[in-house]
């Protein structure tokens, strides 16, 4: 059954199987909006798994039915020719239609929902947020403000909660949604890689996680010691795929980590700002 109580900081959390959500929101309306996150999150899991067998195959000419399962299916069709399927905008899609939900009608200046590290924002009219990077490590923040499109951030990596085909620490991309901002973050946590290294140990997705969407995939399972421009050589990989990314308007920027080392790619965003909200590898 979905839970949800206040937590003594006042954020509200929801959980319900797989989904646990952190939720927080600034302004006048700010209990009703809460009301209406929670009733909106009754029925998540169960829409989501009337549509669970087409979401876990590559996108194609099939649309799922429901509104969230849909939204993942246009995240992951932005990217044609990569192997991709709807699961990888799962936990940001569902991070998108709370937030929609909690904001609808209400007078909010600020709110985000966090799935796990992907995240959804909503702003008000000249309001800012302040967003922690963490990779591992606290890697700095960036500031959203409301005259930008981003609105949603997710971060990936190989050690996180979903699998990866590449050996990235983390990924995090900002993105207009943050259905978006979770599919390209996984596509980019992919590219950061050294195929055929000895020393990283991979293995089939469905030996791991028999339902997997990766299906025998080789995903990473131990990343061992590796020199710097091989740690380089990775992260230009990954970078490339961010820097296409950003041209082509499929997101608005990314950060890659990798054992210390880091590259960026897209506009660079203030690191200043009152409100945190807390970015987890994913």
């Amino acid at each position: 059954m979905p839970q949800a109580c206040l937590l003594p900081d006042g954020r509200l959390h929801l959980n319900h199987g797989p989904i646990d959500l952190i939720i927080q929101a600034w302004g006048p309306d700010q209990h009703r909006a809460f009301e209406q996150a929670t009733a909106r999150f009754q029925t998540v899991l169960s829409e989501l798994a009337d549509d669970l067998a087409l979401l876990r195959t590559p996108v194609s000419s099939t649309r799922p039915t429901g509104k969230i399962a849909c939204d993942m299916f246009d995240a992951a069709a932005c990217h044609p020719g990569t192997f991709v399927t709807p699961m990888a905008a799962v936990a940001g899609a569902v991070a998108d239609e709370i937030c929609r939900a909690m904001c609808d009608g209400l007078q909010l200046d600020k709110a985000y929902v966090n799935n796990g590290g992907d995240i959804a924002i909503h702003l008000g009219a000249g309001q800012q947020l302040s967003c922690a990077i963490h990779a591992k490590v606290n890697a700095g923040r960036v500031m959203l403000a409301a005259d930008q499109p981003a609105r949603g951030l997710a971060t990936s990596g190989w050690q996180g909660r979903s699998h990866s085909l590449g050996i990235a620490d983390a990924v995090t991309v900002i993105a207009q949604t943050a259905a978006q901002a979770d599919v390209a973050a996984t596509l980019i946590a992919n590219a950061v890689n050294l195929p055929d290294h000895p020393l990283i140990t991979r293995q089939a997705a469905n030996t791991l996680s028999p339902d997997s969407d990766l299906g025998q995939m080789a995903v990473t399972t131990d990343v061992g010691p590796l020199s710097d421009v091989e740690i380089l050589a990775a992260l230009a990989a990954g970078q490339t795929v961010a820097h296409d990314m950003v041209r082509t308007g499929k997101i608005i920027a990314a950060a890659l980590f990798l054992r210390g080392q880091n590259c960026y790619a897209g506009e660079t965003l203030a690191p200043t700002g009152e409100h945190h909200a807390q970015l987890q590898t994913a």
